[in-house]
């Protein structure tokens, strides 16, 4: 059962990521059009190649201080969680899913590894959050980490293609009252998450 409880965590933290607006999210929008209703697919696989490989570099540096920093990471993780859930709600009530602009003059795949390359917020949240919730996984044992991180991949890959195929045959679940009450229920849990992780803490 603890798998499938780190299954669905990394599926709800990384949908509550993956809901943010993001260079990554309107590069998936704005080449809908062109690329046809999967393009959420091509572009989650650049970033989720530019991603696995910010883990494997993150794992090689963090596995070895986890069992002694676990309270403080629990403290500081949890901590983050409830910032970005704060901000996450308080950005839901101004987000928008309308084109932007034109198509990346890129193809899906790399606009989505070069969207996440270019994004702080993606660094921000990794070498914080990201690296303190994958550090408590890790504490749990590998399968617990792996089952963490294909449920925060498949969170990302599934939120790219539903809006690739919402924008390119304009899906009235997608619509901007739809995604603000979606992004700001994601924003609650991510509060109730973190303050519920800060607590193993003490």
């Amino acid at each position: 059962m603890f798998l499938l409880e780190s299954l669905l965590l990394g599926f709800a933290i990384g949908l509550s990521g993956a809901l943010a607006p993001g260079p990554t999210l309107l590069a998936t929008i704005s080449g809908a059009a062109r690329h046809g209703p999967l393009v959420g697919g091509r572009v989650a696989a650049g970033h989720l190649l530019v991603e696995g490989l910010l883990v494997v570099a993150l794992v090689l540096g963090v596995a070895p201080l986890v069992l002694s920093h676990r309270a403080g990471i629990a403290l500081v993780g949890g901590a983050a969680l409830v910032g970005f859930g704060l901000l996450t709600v308080r950005g839901a009530r101004t987000a928008t899913l309308a084109p932007t602009g034109s198509a990346a003059p890129v193809g899906p795949f790399f606009a989505g590894a070069i969207t996440s390359v270019a994004n702080p917020y993606f660094w921000l949240w990794w070498v914080t959050l990201g690296g303190a919730l994958l550090a408590d996984a890790l504490a749990a044992g590998p399968a617990n980490a792996g089952f963490y991180l294909a449920g925060h991949g498949a969170a990302d890959l599934g939120w790219l293609l539903l809006v690739g195929a919402g924008v390119a045959r304009g899906s009235a679940f997608l619509s901007d009252r739809n995604y603000r009450l979606l992004l700001g229920a994601c924003g609650i849990a991510l509060v109730v998450l973190g303050a519920a992780y800060a607590a193993t803490a003490f």
